[in-house]
């Protein structure tokens, strides 16, 4: 589900801006950029985002900035490196000159904030700055959840007030088949120029045998209870996507079930109808946790 949160926490000496926003995914995908002196906050923050989100992709900023001084480490090894490459060329080259200390400042890595400097309020205001945009970002999605909850229950009206149409069919199914065997006795015979005595107990019987083949009422016993779940689901206070897939699967194969069992164009029309509203869902239900 998408969402936005923002918060932003000042400490005695330091603060911290988190910027957070979610886009659907059927898995949580957490993707952190912190600032450099307090990425060894990193697990500290995916691990926080988790407690609170299930799905979704969730791309998460957080700007850490001293209000004081800030002492700067030196990274000897890279410097002396640099220094040992740079008299390396002037030797092999004869040139003259000396390494400019300006350029070594600004050699990326040369000179870094000290890291060692993180105090228990420094994490604990970075906790607090995530826990407030967290607090933002489930108020939008909140709002937007309530508004696809009403979208998915009418995609659900539309599938329950189908049912009838096909029970409907499906009962005309045992005419239907007693007039079609009927008809094409009466063209055998006609061919053959035959005189034969039609057996009602035996036509009773093969039309008892179609009628069986194509009975949908299993079926659409199992979608209603498919339909009330998934509505006690949408009610629910828990995490629910994982239920709501698995009822969208399950939803599916009964409409397909129903397409396999009969030829009666209304039948296979309100079933293709199913199946249609079961993939819009399908999409909707991405953004549920």
């Amino acid at each position: 589900m998408t969402g936005y949160g923002r918060s932003s926490v000042l400490g005695d000496d330091f603060s911290v801006s988190v910027d957070l926003k979610t886009v659907n995914n059927r898995f949580l995908d957490v993707h952190v950029r912190v600032s450099t002196e307090i990425n060894a906050l990193e697990p500290v923050v995916k691990r926080q985002i988790s407690t609170r989100l299930s799905r979704g992709r969730v791309d998460v900023a957080v700007t850490f900035e001293r209000t004081t001084q800030v002492e700067y480490e030196l990274n000897r090894p890279l410097i002396a490196g640099y220094i040992n490459a740079l008299r390396t060329i002037q030797k092999e080259f004869e040139l003259s000159g000396e390494p400019d200390i300006n350029i070594i400042a600004r050699l990326p890595g040369a000179l870094q904030p000290g890291r060692n400097g993180l105090n228990e309020q420094m994490v604990a205001g970075v906790e607090r700055a995530i826990t407030q945009a967290l607090d933002e970002l489930e108020k939008m999605r909140e709002q937007e959840g309530a508004a696809l909850r009403d979208e998915m229950r009418e995609r659900l009206d539309k599938i329950e007030a189908l049912i009838p149409t096909i029970e409907a069919a499906a009962d005309s199914l045992i005419e239907f088949y007693r007039i079609r065997l009927q008809k094409k006795i009466s063209e055998l015979v006609s061919r053959s120029g035959q005189a034969i005595e039609l057996d009602p107990g035996r036509l009773a019987q093969e039309v008892a045998y179609l009628a069986d083949r194509s009975d949908v009422s299993e079926e659409m016993v199992r979608l209603r209870s498919h339909l009330a779940q998934f509505r006690e689901a949408l009610d629910s206070t828990g995490e629910t996507g994982k239920m709501l897939d698995f009822l969208l699967q399950e939803l599916n194969r009964e409409a397909n079930t129903t397409l396999s069992k009969s030829t009666d164009l209304s039948l296979k029309e309100a079933a293709l109808a199913i199946k249609a509203e079961v993939e819009k869902l399908r999409e909707q239900v991405q953004n549920v946790e």
